[in-house]
């Protein structure tokens, strides 16, 4: 069974209360001139319940957030969101499945545990710059001593890793963390580039010994209780390791709260969630060698960049080409991005977030990808 898509709407006395208070003075948005109707220079926070108006009334094209809907269903796609500056613009949902529903978004996971140690920076637990062998004891004394959290966020910490390490073992190990830290150092940390599940799993220990909390209990407190990520939980391997590479379960509603706070700086309904600063240094190149990277997001930057879909879906080279991943899309782009195209799409100039969960697209239908995600801001904003 499918569930008829549907766009959920605020009724009609309380879009218009919202519409004044919008056209009050001193509501557009900063640097960009606004877009009219809604337009607030601070986006409103979502409470138990998510603010509602239409697409036009947020300046953005109805036909083309249709076309993209109509995009992500043939995509297979379970849920579809897309908000400005806090409020939802439309949401649709397939496979039977609703608002509550939980999906793993697989490596969208890394965006995560990278706000966990924006939240473990902003306590003074740990530095980017500290020698990850702080807290991994082996690592002292072995080609792996030099390297630094910033590396395991960089993805260039040179750590052993190929398809059979990094996708098949991995997930078949008991014991998640423990043989991500044993593998071996194939290249000094910050001269090769290489997405590593491995790498990050290495931030478990780094998390639980600097914080002295389990990731788990972690995220929960210091992140998704806060945001009224309700819905959304990490899950452990069978030693009871926090898995931080990939298998966090959440909904759309729930993961679009996690780009409103990007989108915010780490601000949520005027509290300070994650240290000033954080934000722009995790969505900025954080190494030459893939500047289409972050801390653990990927950029739309211009440069020597690793192709996002190769990388994610371990379907090959991963050597870096000069461009950005979607070619003619702002640079301000940003994405959390996972196995099956699970998106998450922030784009700060615009306000707007797009969200997309699912599995694999059916043989011989085209996945939904950045690239179609990226027409939210390139055709369908009316200003």
């Amino acid at each position: 069974m499918v569930l008829t898509p549907r766009r959920r709407r605020w009724p009609a006395l309380v879009l218009a209360g919202a519409l004044l208070a919008a056209l009050a003075p001193g509501c557009s948005r900063t640097g960009g001139g606004g877009y009219g109707g809604l337009a607030e220079a601070v986006p409103v926070f979502p409470g138990d319940e998510w603010d509602e108006a239409t697409p036009t009334e947020l300046g953005i094209d109805e036909t083309v957030l249709d076309e993209l809907a109509a995009e992500a269903e043939a995509g297979n796609s379970t849920c579809f969101l897309v908000a400005r500056d806090g409020r939802v613009a439309g949401e649709w949902y397939w496979a039977a499945t609703g608002p509550d529903d939980t999906h793993e978004v697989f490596s969208v996971t890394k965006s995560i545990a990278s706000t966990l140690v924006g939240l473990a920076v902003g306590d003074g637990d740990l530095a980017v710059e500290d020698p990850v062998a702080t807290w991994v004891g082996s690592w002292r004394g072995t080609a792996s001593e030099d390297v630094t959290v910033r590396d395991l966020l960089s993805m260039d910490s040179g750590r052993a890793r190929d398809l059979g390490s990094d996708y098949l073992a991995i997930v078949a190990a008991p014991d998640r963390t423990r043989y991500s830290v044993g593998l071996g150092q194939t290249s000094p940390p910050g001269t090769t580039w290489a997405y590593s599940n491995t790498a990050v799993q290495v931030l478990e220990p780094v998390l639980s010994e600097a914080t002295g909390v389990d990731p788990v209990d972690y995220a929960r407190e210091r992140l998704f209780e806060p945001l009224g990520m309700d819905r959304t939980f990490l899950t452990t391997d069978l030693a009871g390791n926090a898995s931080l590479a990939f298998g966090a379960q959440t909904t759309c509603r729930d993961l679009a709260r996690l780009g409103l706070l990007i989108l915010s700086d780490g601000v949520w309904d005027g509290t300070r969630i994650l240290p000033e600063g954080w934000v722009a240094e995790a969505t900025s190149p954080s190494t030459d060698l893939n500047v289409g990277y972050g801390y653990l997001w990927w950029l739309n930057e211009d440069g020597r960049v690793v192709d996002s879909a190769l990388a994610v879906s371990a379907q090959g080279d991963e050597d870096p080409v000069g461009g950005r991943q979607v070619p003619g899309a702002p640079t301000d782009l940003v994405w959390a991005l996972g196995l099956g195209e699970q998106i998450l799409q922030i784009h700060p100039d615009s306000g707007t977030i797009l969200v997309r969960i699912g599995g694999n697209a059916p043989a011989g239908t085209s996945p939904f990808t950045e690239d179609d995600a990226s027409r939210l801001v390139t055709e369908g904003l009316l200003s």
